[in-house]
């Protein structure tokens, strides 16, 4: 399963001066050593939480500040036993570029600047960090040795611009930090009608490193023949929950049982083949092999954390895989194909599917039912964004951007009405680019984070969908 837990190496410099130890005033060690003190602390006690952990320099030296370039290496055989996701340079006063850079190029991290805004002006004109200053330094040196980098604005340490901006890089990490381990199952093959869905295991695999695995029908077969059978205790108490959340009418409780039985069947296919991410066959074999469709499953595994994503789309499984680390797992994709213009506004479309929304995204005002075995509900109001990472002719972009929900007709299976800014033009964009029909969507507005990823992975371009 996707893994949302980061350490981030805080990494804090002052500027190494010839008169270092006696230096009073402008670039005063001790006066930056106050200001990582502060910052530090904050960070710590109002970031820190259990999928979020901090490291700092506080065994290097008397400050806990790095300032000489002869500690690159120490700095880095620290961060590396500590086995840090990123790192975070804190310029504390005008700083050292150099080793900032030296220490930003040799761990190969995702990397963050940011310095705090200067606010103490004495009466005689003294001031005593500058260090925005230094922060024009350290980025010209990180962009000659080719680090990419998140930057946060010079500004106090309590601002809503720097929580926001942390909170940010936090999210990008931990999108990093899974891409380029993820793990992909394909349950089945892909669905013959469906070549759109088509991708380049060897690609994925060599441009990113993405371990791309399969499980075949036959194995899939015998798991739910197994499951069935020496489940149906527990399979009896999980279709009693579902009377409580769906109406079910016309269906038996054999049917709904083998329905919640693919829950179990994905969950042992996750854990033997240490999958991050499903990609699964649906409604051509499934129904054949087991009287029964898997889309209720997939919602509620959406809500359990596991994806499984239908109609054996593998650059949907990745999208997917992005927007739940770009939530750091608090939020839970949709899975909703472009489909039908809004009969009467020209800037919505149905973004739908026929069941496997996680039920966490329900209109609270609506009941749930299922419609031809499959869930079937309108989805929350508010704000989404939306994405699609897909591969077209050796290259790969992640579409990204974001929508606000609007009234539009009932309709049967997991939905809802977006509406964009000029949707014309997103038509136009779908069929003369490389996306197809199939869309993420996840409730919250994570575009930028999105756009900044992209930034960190050589081989993807963002394109903005509008």
């Amino acid at each position: 399963m996707l893994n949302y837990k980061i350490k981030i190496g805080l990494v804090p410099d002052v500027r190494d001066l010839f008169d270092f130890s006696t230096r009073k005033g402008i670039f005063e060690p001790a006066k930056g050593v106050e200001s990582k003190n502060k910052v530090v602390d904050y960070i710590k006690n109002n970031f820190q939480d259990d999928i979020t952990e901090f490291c700092d320099l506080e065994w290097l030296n008397e400050l806990g500040v790095v300032y000489k370039n002869s500690d690159c290496d120490t700095v880095c055989e620290y961060l590396r036993k500590e086995q840090a996701d990123a790192i975070f340079i804190i310029n504390c006063n005008f700083g050292n570029e150099e080793v900032c850079g030296q220490i930003a190029r040799k761990m190969g991290l995702p990397v963050l600047l940011w310095g705090p805004q200067d606010m103490v002006f004495e009466e005689n004109g003294q001031r005593y960090t500058d260090a925005q200053c230094g922060l024009f330094a350290i980025s010209k040196q990180l962009r000659r040795y080719k680090v990419p980098f998140s930057y946060i604005e010079n500004c106090p340490v309590e601002s809503e611009a720097f929580s926001r901006g942390l909170k940010k890089f936090l999210s990008v990490v931990t999108m990093i930090k899974n891409f380029k381990n993820l793990r992909v199952t394909m349950v089945g093959t892909r669905l013959s009608p469906f070549k759109s869905v088509m991708y380049n295991e060897l690609e994925l695999t060599e441009k990113f490193g993405i371990n791309l695995n399969n499980v075949n029908m036959s194995v899939v077969e015998d798991k739910f023949q197994k499951s069935f059978e020496e489940k149906q205790d527990e399979l009896a108490k999980e279709v009693a929950w579902l009377k409580e959340r769906y109406d079910t009418a016309g269906l038996d409780d054999t049917l709904l049982a083998k329905m919640m039985n693919f829950v179990h069947v994905y969950k042992e296919i996750f854990e033997d083949t240490g999958a991050d991410v499903l990609a699964s066959e649906c409604w051509t074999s499934m129904p054949i092999a087991f009287g029964a469709n898997p889309c209720l499953a997939m919602s509620i595994l959406y809500d359990m954390g596991y994806i499984v994503t239908c109609e054996s789309d593998v650059h949907g499984a990745i999208t997917n895989a992005l927007l739940m680390c770009a939530a750091r797992g608090k939020a839970a994709p949709t899975f909703g194909e472009f489909t039908v213009r809004h009969p009467e506004n020209k800037n919505a479309e149905l973004l739908w599917h026929c069941g496997p929304f996680p039920y966490s995204v329900k209109d609270e005002n609506v009941k749930a039912k299922l419609f031809n075995t499959k869930p079937s509900f309108k989805a929350k109001d508010g704000e989404y964004t939306i994405a699609r990472f897909q591969g077209d002719a050796g290259s790969y972009t992640l579409l990204g951007g974001k929508f606000k929900t609007t009234d539009g007709p009932l309709t049967f299976g997991t939905y809802m009405w977006a509406e964009f800014k000029d949707w014309a033009k997103v038509e136009r964009k779908m069929i003369e680019g490389p996306y197809i029909h199939h869309m993420s969507e996840i409730f919250g507005d994570y575009s930028d984070i999105l756009e900044e990823f992209c930034k960190f992975v050589p081989g993807i371009t963002f394109d903005p969908v509008e």
